[in-house]
């Protein structure tokens, strides 16, 4: 499946291992940085498109998404990312999402509101639950980072090539190919969020590190079975 995702906020906050690890599945481990676990919100405009990246799907073919994420590693040694909800504004994708990859899409009202120098997101979740979780978030974009600018826990954090789910009653892993993301500078002008309390994760207490992109092209491949 090849995407492309444009208007990218990133937000990250530093979590205790501990409790973010009672909510993974059986097989796979947090992953931590310097002691800690980090969990992100990260709202964006989804364009999905044919093999060939030129022919759109109807219906689906563009949408808002927003995901709540951390960063495991499973029984092989691989590491990539476990989704905790995955809100999109669209029915169709919601399903395929689901059944195709078992990932926990959402069914969403979502809209996107843009202009040259920020950005807003709004989400209300509709199915299958919790009903009403909603994210309010306003994004302020500044300028391009220097790649020397950029520090190892940036890299850490964006630099993630995979995807795990479970699929009957196992652990199955899907490849996320990128180029690297353009991160630029960014801050929050508006907050409201109870994704991240609806996936059973506590407020966030520390300050977050915010970033934006405005586009890169993903192919996700097809699920496989995790060793």
């Amino acid at each position: 499946m090849n995407m492309r995702w444009e208007q990218l906020t990133f937000i990250h906050w530093a979590f205790d291992p501990s409790v973010v690890q009672q909510l993974l599945p059986q097989g796979l481990t947090i992953e931590t940085f310097d002691g800690r676990a980090w969990v992100s919100l990260v709202p964006f405009q989804m364009r999905v498109t044919l093999p060939n990246d030129r022919i759109r799907l109807p219906f689906i073919g563009r949408f808002p998404e927003t995901n709540v994420r951390t960063y495991v590693t499973a029984p092989d040694g691989s590491q990539g990312i476990w989704f905790f909800s995955l809100d999109a504004g669209s029915a169709l994708a919601t399903f395929g999402g689901r059944v195709g990859y078992r990932l926990p899409y959402m069914w969403s009202d979502m809209a996107i509101v843009s202009s040259p120098d920020s950005i807003a997101y709004d989400c209300r979740r509709r199915l299958p639950g919790p009903k009403g979780a909603a994210s309010n978030v306003t994004t302020s974009i500044g300028a391009t980072y220097e790649p020397k600018d950029l520090s190892e826990l940036d890299h850490w954090l964006s630099a993630r090539w995979r995807l795990y789910s479970v699929m009957f009653g196992r652990l199955w892993g899907a490849h996320a190919v990128h180029e690297v993301w353009p991160l630029q500078r960014a801050t929050l002008t508006r907050y409201q969020d109870g994704l991240i309390r609806a996936a059973g994760l506590p407020e966030p207490a520390d300050r977050p590190i915010v970033q934006y992109a405005e586009r890169v092209s993903v192919r996700i491949g097809a699920p496989y079975r995790v060793r």
